[in-house]
C-alpha cells in the first residue's frame, strides 16, 4: 500500500500494517510473535515503524536507517530493559512506513510522536507554540505584532521569544524606540485624529498622516535593524540625529530621541545573558537528577537573549541521556524554525543526521556543535548552571506537591494519591450568560490544556439554578467520557480521563446534585467533595468541605493541605469568570440580524448604517430595506421574508 503522509508528500512512502490474533492482556510470547510476523517482510530501507497495542494506540515510534535490522532487535528481547520488554508484551500489529532516507524518517518520527504522543517514546511535555514578533509586509505603513501559529501572513518573523513576557516586553520597548503602529488594519482605516498611543509617544501616528511613507519606512528599517542585531548602528544613528536636533535648537526632537535611547538602553540591559558575538543560536544544556531529566534552552537572536525556558520530558525512565536530548531537539524543531547555529553540553551520536534533517526542512545548512572555548563556552557554563538550578526546583516543587496529594488521599480516604483532580464551578449573572467550567490538576501541577466550559443550554434550567446548571455539566461531562470507551466493559478505567477526585465549589446542595448524576448514570467509585465558603466567604480560610458519606468539616486554618485545596477552587473560580465574561461580551456584541441566513458582516453593517439599530431593520418596509446602501432587491426580499413571513 502506497500514499503520501502528514503536510509533506516528500516521503516515498510504503504503508503496511501487520497483526497477530491472540490475547489483548500483555503477553511477552504473543508481542514477538507480533513482531516476527512484521519482520519477516520488512525492507533493508529507512523509515519510521510504529508498535500497536491491541486496541490500535501507539506504543512507541521509531525510525531506522534499516528497517529489518532495527525491528530485529525487538525479537532478542532478553538483551532489552525492562521498559522495552513491557512494550513488546504489549504489541499486536506494527505500521510501517518507508523513506527516501534516514533523515526524512527522523523528520517523519517527529510529528508522528507529535501526533500520537505515544506511552513509550521520550516526549516534550510543554508543546505550546512559542511567540514570535510579525512585522508584516502587505500594507503600506507596516504593523508590529506578537504572533503565535502558522506563519502564513506576510512579513518579517523575529523569535522564537521565551514566553509571552519577554515578546510583550520587547514589543512595549520597539513602540517607544521606533513608533511603529501595533493596531488592525480596519482600526487605521478609520481613525480621523490620533489615538492615545500617539499622545504617549509610542506611535508616529500614521493613520491620520503625521508621518508619510518615506519616514515610516525608514522606522521600518530601523526595526529590521534592531532585530537582526544590528543595534549599535541604529543607537549611533539615534546619537546623531539627536545632537543634530539639539545643535539646531529642536528641543522637542532632540527629547523625542533621547527617550527613544533610553528604550534602546532599556532593550539591551535587559540582555541578562552576555551573548554578543553569539549572533543566532539555540543554546541546550541537560541535567540529571533521581531519574528526572530538565533541559535548558537560551534563545539567542542577532546577539540579544530573547528569553529562556526549562523543559522537563516524560518518559525519560532507563533512556541514556544523549538519547533524550536528541528525541527532544527532534520534536522542539517540529514546529520552530532552528537557528543556523545550535549549541549544546554533550556529543550526540546522531548530531550530523539531526543538523542533516533540520537543515533540509528550513532550506540551510544547520549545524550543533559543543563549545569548547570562547563567549559560546562561557554562554554553555550559564546554561549548564541554570539547568541544574531549574532541575533541583522541580523536584523540590515535587516533592512538595506530592506530600500534598498524599495529605489529600488521607483527607477524603482515597486508595492512592489522585492523578487527576477536577473541579467544577458555574458562572452567571441572575442565569443571563450562564456557563460551566471545569479545570484539571495532577501531580505536575494544573492541566491547562485539558481545561473545559460547558454552555448551560438545557431549556428547562430555570435561571439561576445552579443546582440544575450543575447537573448539566456533571451528566455531559461523565456522560461524555462512558460514550468514548474510557470505561470499557470490564469496567478499568482509562487513568488519563478519568477523575480520582471532583470537587465541586459548593455545599450540601450542589453535591447531593452530583450524587443524582453518578447514580443515573450508574458510576459508584468516583469521590466528590463540595468546597463551600465558611463565615464571611471564607476570607478567614474557613472553608467547609462536604463529603459523599454525610461528613462535614473544616481544616486548620494553616494547614498547607487547605491552601492546596483553595488554590483549585481559586484556579476554577478564575476560569469560570472568564468565561462567563467572554461570553457575555459577546452577547453585547450580538445582533438580531445574526440570526438571518445568508446576512454577512458587510451587509450586516450597510443595513445597521443606514437604519441605525437591529429593531428598526425588522420593522422597516420592503421599499425601505431596497433603499439600503449595498442590499440588494433579493437580500431585503430575504430579510424582510426573515422577519414578517411567518
Amino acid at each position: 500500500m502506497s500514499g503520501s503522509y502528514g503536510p509533506s508528500d516528500r516521503f516515498n512512502e510504503e504503508r503496511a500494517t501487520y497483526a497477530v490474533r491472540g490475547s489483548d492482556a500483555p503477553d511477552l510470547e504473543t508481542g514477538v510473535a507480533a513482531i516476527r510476523n512484521v519482520l519477516a517482510t520488512l525492507p533493508t530501507r529507512s523509515g519510521v515503524y510504529r508498535m500497536q497495542d491491541a486496541k490500535g494506540d501507539v506504543l512507541y515510534v521509531g525510525k531506522a536507517r534499516s528497517l529489518k535490522q532495527r525491528v530485529a532487535n525487538y525479537v532478542q528481547w532478553k538483551n532489552l530493559s525492562k521498559r522495552l520488554q513491557r512494550m513488546i508484551a504489549q504489541t499486536r500489529s506494527m505500521t510501517i512506513v518507508t523513506t527516501n532516507n534516514e533523515a526524512e524518517a527522523l523528520l517523519l518520527e517527529a510529528q508522528l510522536i507529535k501526533r500520537y504522543r505515544p506511552a513509550y517514546n521520550v516526549l516534550l511535555r510543554d508543546d505550546k507554540s512559542f511567540p514570535f514578533i510579525l512585522l508584516r509586509a502587505d500594507h503600506d505603513f507596516p504593523r508590529v505584532q506578537k504572533h503565535r501559529g502558522a506563519r502564513r501572513a506576510k512579513g518579517s518573523y523575529y523569535g522564537p521569544f521565551a514566553s509571552a513576557g519577554s515578546v510583550n516586553n520587547t514589543l512595549n520597548a520597539l513602540q517607544k524606540l521606533f513608533l511603529l503602529r501595533s493596531c488592525t488594519d480596519g482600526f487605521f482605516r478609520g481613525r480621523d485624529r490620533p489615538c492615545l498611543l500617539y499622545q504617549i509617544k509610542r506611535c508616529s501616528a500614521p493613520c491620520v498622516g503625521r508621518i508619510d511613507a518615506a519616514g515610516y519606512a525608514e522606522l521600518v528599517e530601523d526595526a529590521k535593524n534592531f532585530l537582526g542585531g544590528k543595534s549599535t548602528g541604529v543607537q549611533a544613528k539615534l546619537a546623531t540625529q539627536m545632537q543634530a536636533a539639539a545643535e539646531n535648537m529642536d528641543f522637542e526632537l532632540a527629547a523625542l530621541l533621547r527617550d527613544r535611547l533610553k528604550a534602546l538602553t532599556f532593550i539591551q540591559g535587559t540582555q541578562a545573558i552576555n551573548a554578543e558575538g553569539v549572533g543566532d543560536a539555540d543554546v541546550f544544556a541537560l541535567a540529571c537528577k533521581d531519574g528526572t531529566i530538565g533541559i535548558q534552552a537560551f534563545f539567542i537572536r542577532g546577539g540579544q537573549n530573547w528569553g529562556h525556558r526549562s523543559f522537563f520530558p516524560q518518559h525519560t525512565n532507563d533512556v541514556p541521556e544523549d538519547e533524550v536530548l536528541a528525541a527532544f531537539l527532534t520534536q522542539f524543531y517540529e514546529e520552530v524554525p532552528p537557528p543556523r547555529t545550535i549549541l549544546l553540553d554533550r556529543d550526540l551520536t546522531e548530531a550530523a543526521l539531526l543538523g542533516e534533517a533540520l537543515g533540509d526542512r528550513a532550506g540551510y545548512r544547520v549545524a550543533l556543535s559543543v563549545p569548547q572555548r570562547g563567549d559560546r563556552r562561557r554562554l554553555m557554563d550559564q546554561a549548564k548552571r541554570n539547568a541544574i538550578e531549574a532541575l533541583e526546583r522541580r523536584l523540590a516543587e515535587s516533592t512538595t506537591q506530592a506530600k500534598l496529594l498524599r495529605e489529600v488521599a488521607e483527607l477524603f480516604d482515597l486508595t492512592e494519591p489522585p492523578n487527576r483532580i477536577e473541579v467544577y464551578d458555574n458562572s452567571h449573572i441572575q442565569g443571563t450568560n450562564a456557563v460551566g467550567a471545569m479545570i484539571v490538576a495532577g501531580p505536575e501541577g494544573f492541566r491547562k490544556g485539558q481545561y473545559r466550559k460547558f454552555n448551560i443550554r438545557n431549556k428547562d434550567t430555570e435561571p439561576g439554578d445552579d443546582y440544575a446548571m450543575m447537573r448539566e455539566v456533571l451528566t455531559r461531562r461523565f456522560a461524555r467520557l462512558q460514550k468514548e470507551g474510557a470505561q470499557t466493559e470490564d469496567s478499568d478505567r482509562d487513568d488519563d480521563m478519568w477523575p480520582d477526585l471532583v470537587l465541586l465549589d459548593g455545599g450540601r446542595g450542589q453535591l447531593n446534585a452530583a450524587k443524582a448524576v453518578l447514580e443515573e448514570l450508574g458510576i459508584e467509585d468516583v469521590c466528590m467533595v463540595g468546597v463551600a465558603k465558611g463565615p464571611h466567604h471564607g476570607r478567614e480560610g474557613r472553608e467547609i468541605f462536604h463529603t459523599m458519606d454525610g461528613r462535614n468539616f473544616q481544616l486548620p486554618v494553616n494547614a498547607p493541605v487547605l491552601f492546596y485545596l483553595q488554590r483549585l477552587r481559586d484556579e476554577v473560580h478564575r476560569f469560570a469568570i472568564g468565561a462567563h465574561r467572554d461570553k457575555r461580551a459577546k452577547a453585547i456584541g450580538a445582533s438580531p440580524l445574526d440570526e438571518v441566513p445568508g446576512i454577512g458582516p458587510a451587509r450586516k453593517k450597510a443595513l445597521l448604517m443606514h437604519f441605525g439599530t437591529g429593531r428598526a431593520v425588522r420593522n422597516a418596509s420592503l421599499e425601505d430595506l431596497q433603499q439600503a446602501s449595498g442590499v440588494s432587491k433579493a437580500v431585503a426580499q430575504q430579510v424582510y421574508d426573515f422577519y414578517h413571513a411567518r
